[in-house]
């Protein structure tokens, strides 16, 4: 995963911290959710470049598709993924975790495609995973982590604000939609999970300050590694010390 679909592993990564906080919030069984997260989108691997996250700038394929293929298309990584689940002995829990980690949600960006489009009716039950629905605890926390790790990613505003608002939508549209129906998430357990993602993306995506370069580091980058050497002295190679914006002019800059 890491060398074929290089994003789709790093999400991964980002999701089973999401996945593993949410569980110990909540008194979840975290190994079994941390895991599951890592490989949710095994699935991916088939075809990685149709993935945003894997895609090179300018260059999505699904420009060249209906809106209908490419939603066959996102939508066969869950059975693939199960697939090489099954395959590879997982286990059952694993496996179905990631049947379940979309749900029946809806591929809403081709969906909105396709109506634009127009050509005829355009059914919503089209463009939707085609499920089950998370049947347990751990498969909401991998399907929650999974939503909302992507939507940080587009996020122009990283501030915490900006990042407990995204959280609560994702969390709060998930649930109005009905992928929690099935399993024992509660209300309270949504809010604690709420929570631990906040903390998690706030540390991730925290500002820092800009440090000015000190004179000493620019001379060593260009090969001067006594920062004590007064102006017009020689270096080890015997040439002339000289100014930094001489440098920069012998370098063409």
């Amino acid at each position: 995963l890491m060398l074929r679909a290089p994003g789709t592993y790093h999400h991964s990564l980002v999701t089973g911290s999401l996945a593993k906080a949410g569980a110990e919030a909540i008194g979840a069984r975290a190994l079994l959710a941390t895991v599951a997260a890592y490989y949710h989108d095994i699935g991916k691997l088939s075809k990685p470049s149709y993935f945003i996250e894997n895609q090179a700038a300018g260059r999505n394929p699904h420009d060249r598709l209906s809106a209908r293929l490419s939603s066959l298309i996102l939508t066969s990584h869950v059975k693939e993924g199960a697939e090489l689940a099954r395959r590879h002995r997982l286990g059952r829990e694993i496996e179905a975790i990631l049947q379940q980690h979309h749900g029946t949600g809806l591929i809403r960006f081709f969906h909105e495609k396709a109506a634009r489009q127009g050509g005829g009716e355009v059914r919503e039950a089209d463009y939707r995973y085609p499920g089950p629905k998370p049947q347990t605890r751990e498969a909401g926390l991998v399907l929650l982590a999974d939503a909302v790790e992507a939507a940080s990613r587009t996020l122009p505003d990283l501030r915490p604000a900006r990042i407990q608002g995204m959280v609560q939508n994702i969390i709060n549209r998930t649930f109005a939609d009905g992928q929690l129906d099935e399993c024992d998430l509660t209300l309270r357990d949504l809010h604690r999970i709420a929570g631990a993602f906040c903390r998690i993306l706030t540390g991730i995506h925290h500002q820092r300050i800009d440090y000015p370069l000190l004179a000493h580091k620019e001379r060593r980058a260009h090969g001067d590694l006594d920062p004590k050497r007064p102006a017009g002295s020689r270096d080890r190679r015997g040439e002339a010390a000289q100014p930094d914006e001489e440098r920069l002019k012998r370098l063409g800059l």
